[in-house]
């Protein structure tokens, strides 16, 4: 699992930061959440359970899952690492001034970013969050890694998947 997060502004000058997780075996979008005053560790745990619960349903991972992240305080916190732990994670970081060695999320934002966001309405925050959804749900439903010959969650990486 990748966790990251990428910014941008609204018409009207709002910033917003969006948290999310990617499911490393089908690049699928498990989870995300948007906010106009940054991100913190609370953002991250909260996307972090999100993600689990899509990929794993009500149990937890057999094993521990590798949570990929960059080195930002949101992701390292001590609480972050004991929430990931708890819910079966194992936290794994980029090395230090290297987020482009989290390739899969770089190449996310670039799309989200590219396809989505700079052609979607965003006069504010509201409008922007809304849009995002249907953006998230068609990447989902049309961007995975078409090597993989999937648009869909399916079960290429054991366990069982949960379709939402």
């Amino acid at each position: 699992m990748v966790l990251d997060g990428f910014g941008f502004s609204c018409d009207n000058g709002e910033k917003l930061r969006v948290t999310f997780a990617l499911d490393c075996c089908d690049r699928e979008a498990l989870y995300w959440a948007a906010s106009n005053g940054g991100y913190d560790s609370e953002t991250v745990q909260d996307v972090m359970l999100g993600a689990v619960e899509r990929r794993f349903g009500n149990s937890l991972p057999t094993s521990p899952v590798e949570r990929l992240t960059d080195y930002g305080s949101a992701y390292r916190s001590y609480q972050t690492r004991q929430f990931a732990r708890m819910v079966g994670l194992e936290p794994e970081h980029t090395a230090v001034r290297s987020p482009e060695s989290n390739g899969m999320a770089e190449s996310f934002v670039k799309t989200m970013k590219r396809d989505y966001i700079s052609i979607m309405p965003k006069p504010d925050g509201l409008t922007a969050v809304k849009n995002l959804a249907e953006a998230f749900e068609h990447y989902n439903e049309w961007h995975p890694h078409s090597a993989l010959g999937i648009v869909r969650h399916g079960n290429i990486c054991g366990g069982e998947p949960v379709i939402g």
